[in-house]
């Protein structure tokens, strides 16, 4: 079992909404809240960029791309991250990765889900 599950993606005209799931099934409660999460996204030709991350503490952090349209929160009883995104636009068009840095420096990585924005 995959240590990161996305889901949630799905193509939507520009203008609507979708929410990202991101699941921490193999985490344990002590494990997954003191972890910095974080959300990705990577389109064809382009590198992997950060979209928006969220601390233990709940402190969030958003490329400025996605400021005022996106929102992340995290649910450490349920092990959940998500990824509301509103206002949606082409240019969002990408495959999004869930990230999760634990206490321990340790990386993991979803296996992504793809959002397409039609104009």
């Amino acid at each position: 079992q995959a240590q990161l599950v996305e889901s949630g993606g799905g193509m939507v005209q520009a203008g609507g909404s979708l929410r990202l799931s991101c699941k921490a099934p193999r985490n344990i409660f002590s494990v997954f809240a003191p972890s910095h999460m974080a959300w990705y996204r990577q389109s064809p030709g382009k590198e992997r960029e950060l979209v928006a991350s969220i601390t233990s503490e709940h402190i969030t952090n958003y490329a400025d791309s996605v400021k005022g349209r996106f929102s992340i929160s995290r649910d450490n009883s349920r092990k959940m991250v998500y990824l509301q995104m509103n206002s949606l636009k082409p240019e969002d068009t990408a495959v999004y990765y869930c990230n999760q840095v634990r206490q321990d420096s340790s990386t993991y990585w979803g296996q992504g889900t793809q959002v397409t924005v039609s104009s």
